[in-house]
């Protein structure tokens, strides 16, 4: 009885494996680009980085196996998280992590990295199309379901030139940065009007404020991998994402009183993605201050991490993740 009452556990855990999961490839990539421009900046070797990209690596492929898993074992649960209005959008977390594999491959294994760019470049695309063309069709959503994890998809847009750029695919990253940065408006518009004039986001969802940072920080980088140098534009962006930050921290309070959930690991990739900014914009500029904001993320950056992983392994232990909501 026992053995059967445990394989049964094992099952229903599966099921519940949420999509969510992948927020921490994002994290853990980003992670490892942040320490990879740290190093770049400051004129280290990058030992640390390729160490880190080999544990998220390792990390990112276990999240695959196991989602994996659930959808040939439980596909019924896998098509019900696609028709949530939240967790839909975290689909393109699997091919935003793959992109950011290939970003921080590109110096280490060329090859492979361009392997992995063209084929989560594509399904990049495709996800993005589903998720937006499910939000445009007959299926009514209420302002209340709107957070701001609905920018993810057109973050993973703005990802792609990253390493399209530096491969000579200009047009199709600037394709990509083009759809990015219209929807990532377009949604900014929405979900400013949700957290205004409608209730407060329910508190699993309230650290995916922070995904706010994310767009303008990555459509920076972006900018500079597609223009070479920042412009007026290119300071709006940094500078916007800076504000966003700003703002983020106001409602920093908020986050003690909220129990932990995979969505907590919304506070890592867009810390990561203001870091590597802030680093591009002191190489570039040769900004001592920005050098100094982008080293503070950093250990900003680590702290969240090591937070997250050792909350994450707790609530496995606990088993207080992987069950029905």
């Amino acid at each position: 009885m026992t053995v059967v009452t445990a394989h049964a556990e094992q099952h229903s855990r599966l099921a519940h494996f949420p999509i969510t999961f992948f927020a921490t490839g994002m994290g853990m990539m980003g992670l490892t680009l942040a320490v990879r421009a740290e190093e770049t900046a400051f004129g280290l070797a990058h030992d640390i980085s390729v160490g880190l990209l080999a544990l998220s690596s390792f990390l990112l492929a276990l999240v695959v196996l196991f989602y994996l898993a659930k959808a040939i074992r439980h596909p019924d649960h896998v098509a019900a998280e696609w028709h949530h209005p939240v967790r839909i959008a975290f689909f393109p977390a699997i091919t935003i992590s793959f992109l950011l594999m290939s970003t921080a491959l590109i110096d280490v294994m060329p090859a492979l990295a361009r392997q992995i760019w063209m084929v989560a470049t594509l399904a990049q695309g495709l996800l993005a199309l589903a998720v937006i063309g499910s939000w445009i069709s007959h299926r009514p959503f209420q302002p209340g379901q709107m957070t701001p994890a609905w920018f993810i998809p057109a973050v993973g847009n703005v990802i792609v030139p990253l390493v399209g750029a530096k491969l000579g695919y200009v047009e199709i990253s600037w394709l990509f940065y083009s759809g990015g940065l219209i929807f990532w408006v377009v949604l900014l518009t929405l979900v400013m009007n949700r957290l205004m004039f409608h209730d407060p986001l329910p508190g699993r969802m309230v650290p995916t404020l922070m995904i706010l940072i994310a767009p303008p920080a990555v459509a920076f980088i972006a900018w500079t991998r597609l223009e070479g140098a920042p412009g007026p534009f290119g300071h709006f962006l940094l500078n916007t994402a800076y504000v966003f930050a700003l703002l983020v921290l106001t409602q920093v309070g908020k986050f003690r009183t909220m129990p932990f959930a995979m969505s907590w690991w919304a506070l890592s990739f867009p810390v990561a993605a203001l870091s590597i900014a802030s680093f591009t914009y002191a190489h570039i500029a040769q900004s001592t201050p920005h050098l100094v904001i982008g080293a503070g993320l950093l250990v900003l950056l680590i702290a969240i991490v090591t937070g997250l992983i050792l909350r994450t392994i707790a609530a496995i232990w606990a088993g207080t993740i992987c069950v029905p909501e």
